[in-house]
């Protein structure tokens, strides 16, 4: 990622930290994070790496579902909230995942990878591929169903947010070569005007 642009994010997330802790998880991204749940129940999963974790609450649901969380996230206030939450965080972002191979059962990123430029996509999927177990499971949501890349001049937070958003095509397109598609649905208009695309994979061999 662009250091300016890795930087901007940083001071927005840093700045919103304090409030999104306070928030709620709304009905639907819990309905998500239930079905993953489910299904790393199913395959006596429990080790769960949390990808742009934000401030835990997500990371904390699932601990508080026995799963064992490591939350990763560029900003330095958002670890520090959740590790108010008891969670076990380190300041990292998805292009230097610091871990051995094979590390994690399964990866959490919601609402995460959809600030990746799209030329870095594939290194980035490429890196949380190396972290998984063979079969492990990755869970996937972004925002999305339209084709464009950019700084979102609407938006509310200061340094205004860079988004990568993809149609639904093009987004499975992306993904396949590493990973198989188990399940991929949108939730209309979850986004406000957009739909939040939800994809559960899991980890491909690699051919040589």
């Amino acid at each position: 990622m662009d250091l300016l642009l890795k930087e901007s994010l940083k001071a927005s997330y840093n700045q919103q930290a304090d409030l999104r802790s306070k928030s709620e998880i709304e009905e639907w991204k819990i309905n998500k994070l239930d079905t993953f749940i489910e299904a790393l129940y199913k395959n006596d999963f429990t080790n769960v790496l949390d990808i742009g974790s934000g401030s835990g609450q997500h990371g904390k649901y699932l601990m508080d579902h026995n799963m064992d969380v490591t939350c990763i996230d560029l900003s330095p206030k958002m670890v520090e909230t959740c590790r108010h939450k008891g969670l076990k965080a380190e300041v990292m972002d998805y292009y230097t995942l610091h871990f051995e191979s094979e590390s994690f059962d399964a990866v959490w990123a919601m609402n995460t990878l959809l600030h990746v430029p799209k030329v870095s996509l594939p290194a980035v999927l490429k890196n949380i591929h190396t972290v998984l177990r063979k079969d492990g499971l990755f869970y996937m949501g972004v925002y999305g169903g339209q084709d464009s890349e950019g700084v979102w001049e609407n938006d509310s937070y200061v340094p205004k947010r860079f988004f990568s958003f993809y149609t639904d095509e093009d987004l499975v397109d992306v993904v396949s070569p590493l990973f198989e598609v188990l399940d991929f649905h949108t939730i209309p208009e979850a986004g406000g005007s957009m739909d939040f695309q939800s994809l559960l994979l899991r980890k491909k061999p690699i051919i040589d």
